[in-house]
């Protein structure tokens, strides 16, 4: 009998969770216990030490809580408080009194209005609790239920101070929410995540019994922003739990400072700390240059966030030499509470058995799967996407946004475990723990490679010269699409990016290779993560989309056309734009300034209309623009462009009518390409399993053979198949039935091609050949890629003339397609449609995702 394959689901412990409707109640019990220990430790701006605590925060709250109540107007369901507050006591009083009054607390941060009047008006909060006066609001606050904390001071100061019982609290629901953060949409615009106090009880009693308070411990601090899910932790971990812990309160302006953080986390003996990747480096710095601080009692260190590197870990590890110190790196999103695994080091054999630091195991009443597109887990070992089911899981986004973010489990019949929330991350499952593989939203494009961010990233960080880094991708799916990397040099290291992107190569494939901009200092945000919307702002500001010339050497030494070359490297320079990646100088690759698939033909086109003719496979296979300049040949010289076009029509691929024997190879390509390069297919959430193009293809498979028009090429070098062209006549098509997402796509493409189609055509069979599905091998490089699809392009022509076909009709979603349709075959554009304007026939709209430069093109040509 067969032995049973592992497949890549772990469970974290079962600890049952304590029926405690409002986590205020723990704070209630506790003040029984240790009333007069201090809870609150904060230095106000007049440089005085302020404590307070846990009785006087009890009877103080109480008070406040009644001051809520008394301004809310009787209202059914969750409600919503937001707080506008800075870090201080006054901040932890008003979350405690919103909870006490059975309200849920949103944190504002007033220092981005047009976010904070998004989320206004989609939360709707029944009061906004604010810092300054009523009559000294912001604009983006006014028209709401403003009062500020010292007016509800002052009227908790006549209220009573005794626990309010749950007949005085807001009338609960079945899970009344803690907490609502606002967390960045894939679309931009913010998501709220509503947090039950269950969700967040969860993630603290996980915290007590795995990473319990020491006897010596008792500061901890308070230093995250309040908007970020990280707080939580900071805040309720010590102030909820039964040990009579202090909570510190960092001002903002010192979470930034390692030099004044520092000193504070040694003047309060501080045990444990959670820092984003970027600030442990800048602590670890800091600790380099001043060996009279060490910070000795600072035992748990917890990085969260960001992706935590080898390197830093290594980096860690060498400075803090004892074993009774640990870097834990936790894993997770404001959805699932913050966290759901974790990963433990404590020395370098913690990290030897991976090639890169792990996000661990789940935490308590936690399941991860990996699955695939399917949601049937990967075997081990494999990437899948990763997938959260358990009590840390959020109750869904507010007014039920994103609703596919969470779907019914299918692999379970715990209740506890009935929804899973799809994280839109990747991971792998390796010696019992999971590994994070990136963002399926970093995930992307290039030449129809897929490129993962998170593995160019992971390749800059092994150069010994770099120190930090950002890449990112600007502008994703466009025609100026770029993979770009912001980078830091280590002290007194001097290198140009150039030069770092040459030794890069040998790291990564070259479609993968970034741009590599060398700056002084990575912008932060206020919680210390990379601000990538300054640096996307930044490099759009330097490509000026591409209408700003890149910088041109024009040195002509050693050719014989000096017209020639100077008209060939304006142009290489009009079309790069300020996105060149260095000098365009003759002795450049027009790939490696950052050419590809679609500017190589734009740029053949503008050499055509200056008087210059060079064949497009010349082009894309010259080594630099100076073999180009050899192969440039003005177009008065008919004898030679004769040549050029004779040459140009001995490809390097040979036509194969479609038959029985390409049929996987068929399947394979076509289904590669739609799914992974699809124009159309990649803007519609969820994505498109693969089986569906294998259920459109078993339909039209046998209509496609013996209608003789359909071809693959297969290429003189290897002898392999490299591309796939699939072609009807237009009026004997046959009829699909598509019973899953493929069929959107065919709808919108009815929708464009039938009034094309059928009034502005020539009738009746034999006149029309329609080039319906082509598609590449994904391994062909961008000078191959333009070579297959221009072969495929003048193949369909060569059958269009021996069939007797009046002319060829195509609709072309890629730029690359559109750009050869009308500027090397004339084909003429007969209508053209904004992809993200359509309406279905159900008023959805399935291609809202699309950017508005997404256009279809039908166009026709006669033969």
């Amino acid at each position: 009998m067969g032995s049973i394959p592992q497949v890549s689901v772990l469970r974290g412990p079962t600890h049952p969770l304590p029926r405690v409707r409002y986590l205020s109640r723990l704070l209630e019990d506790k003040v029984r216990e240790c009333g007069n220990s201090t809870a609150i430790i904060y230095k106000g701006s007049d440089s005085v030490v302020h404590k307070l605590s846990y009785g006087e925060l009890d009877l103080a709250t109480n008070r406040l809580a009644r001051a809520l109540l008394a301004r809310l107007a009787p209202l059914d369901g969750d409600v919503v408080v937001a707080v506008s507050l800075p870090p201080s006591e006054a901040l932890l009083l008003t979350l405690l009194a919103v909870w006490k009054a059975g309200a849920a607390y949103l944190p504002l941060d007033q220092q981005a209005p047009q976010r904070v009047h998004h989320i206004l008006e989609e939360a709707k909060p029944a009061l906004i609790i604010t810092e300054e006066a009523e009559d000294q609001l912001d604009e983006v606050l006014q028209c709401h239920n403003v009062v500020s904390f010292s007016t509800l001071d002052t009227i908790a100061t006549k209220m009573a101070a005794t626990i309010l019982s749950d007949s005085e609290v807001l009338p609960a629901t079945a899970q009344p929410l803690a907490v609502v953060l606002y967390t960045s949409g894939s679309t931009g615009v913010p998501k709220g995540v509503r947090l039950p106090h269950a969700v967040v009880l969860n993630r603290l009693r996980w915290q007590w019994r795995e990473f319990p308070f020491s006897p010596t411990e008792q500061v901890c601090v308070f230093k995250t922003t309040l908007t970020f899910v990280d707080a939580i932790g900071e805040i309720w971990g010590p102030l909820l739990h039964s040990s009579p812990i202090s909570l510190l309160v960092v001002p903002r302006e010192i979470t930034k400072d390692p030099q004044r953080l520092i000193p504070l986390l040694e003047e309060y003996k501080v045990e444990r700390l959670l820092v984003v990747p970027t600030l442990l480096r800048a602590i670890l710095l800091f600790l380099g240059l001043d060996s009279s601080q060490q910070l000795a009692s600072l035992k748990t260190w917890v990085c969260s966030g960001e992706p935590l590197v080898v390197s830093l870990a290594e980096q860690f590890l060498a400075h803090f030499r004892r074993r009774d110190v640990a870097l834990c790196n936790f894993y997770g999103s404001t959805e699932v509470m913050g966290d759901v695994t974790y990963h433990v080091i404590r020395s370098r054999e913690d990290l030897a058995a991976f090639d890169k630091v792990p996000i661990g195991r789940p935490l308590d009443n936690t399941t991860i799967y990996l699955l695939d597109k399917q949601l049937v887990p990967v075997p081990v070992g494999e990437v899948g996407e990763l997938y959260v089911a358990g009590l840390n899981v959020c109750a869904g986004y507010v007014n039920n946004r994103d609703p596919h973010k969470f779907i019914p489990n299918p692999h379970t019949v715990d209740p506890d475990m009935a929804r899973l929330y799809h994280t839109g991350d990747y991971g792998r499952l390796e010696k019992g723990t999971v590994l994070y593989e990136g963002r399926t939203d970093s995930q992307v494009k290039v030449r129809g490679h897929r490129v993962d961010l998170a593995e160019v990233d992971a390749a800059l960080n092994k150069l010994p010269q770099v120190d930090k880094t950002a890449v990112l991708c600007y502008r994703p799916g466009e025609v100026d699409q770029m993979i770009i990397a912001y980078i830091t040099l280590h002290p007194n290291v001097y290198i140009s990016g150039e030069e770092i992107e040459v030794a890069l190569q040998s790291y990564l494939a070259v479609y993968a290779i970034p741009q590599v901009l060398v700056i002084d200092s990575i912008p932060l945000l206020n919680n210390g993560k990379v601000d990538r919307q300054t640096l996307l702002k930044r490099y759009a500001e330097k490509a000026g989309n591409s209408t700003q010339p890149a910088a041109v050497d024009l040195d002509t030494s050693g050719v014989s056309d000096v017209k020639a070359a100077q008209c060939l490297l304006k142009t290489v320079a009009a079309v790069l734009g300020g996105a060149a990646r260095g000098t365009v100088a003759l002795s450049a690759n027009f790939y490696h300034l950052g050419g590809n698939s679609l500017n190589s033909v734009l740029t053949v086109s503008k050499l055509r209309d200056q008087g210059y003719i060079i064949g497009i496979t010349d082009f894309i296979s010259a080594q630099t623009l100076k073999d180009i300049v050899g192969k440039m040949v003005p177009e008065d010289n008919v004898k030679e462009v004769e040549t050029i076009i004779r040459n140009h029509k001995e490809k390097p691929f040979v036509s194969e009518i479609l038959s029985s024997v390409h049929k996987s190879d068929a399947y394979r390509i076509i289904t590669d390409s739609f799914y992974a390069k699809g124009d159309l297919e990649q803007c519609i959430e969820p994505r498109i399993p693969r089986c569906e193009y294998a259920e459109l293809l078993d339909q039209i498979w046998e209509p496609l053979v013996r209608a003789q028009l359909s071809f693959v090429l297969r290429s003189r070098m290897t002898g392999q198949i490299v591309s796939v062209a699939l072609g009807f006549d237009v009026h004997e098509e046959p009829p699909v039935q598509l019973s899953g997402r493929l069929n959107i796509v065919f709808e919108f493409l009815e929708f464009v091609e039938a009034p094309i189609r059928d009034e502005k055509l020539p009738q009746g069979k034999g006149k029309v050949l329609h080039g319906f599905m082509m598609g590449t091998e994904q391994t062909l490089s961008a000078a191959e890629n333009v070579a297959a699809v221009q072969a495929m392009e003048e193949e369909v022509l060569a059958i269009g003339r021996t069939r007797g076909f009046t002319g060829i009709f195509t609709t072309n979603t890629s730029p690359l397609t559109k750009q050869l349709s009308a500027d090397v075959f004339n084909y003429r554009v007969m209508s053209e449609y904004q992809v993200n304007k359509y309406v279905a026939p159900d008023g959805s709209k399935p291609f809202s995702r699309a950017s508005d430069s997404l256009r279809v093109a039908c166009c026709w040509k006669e033969i």
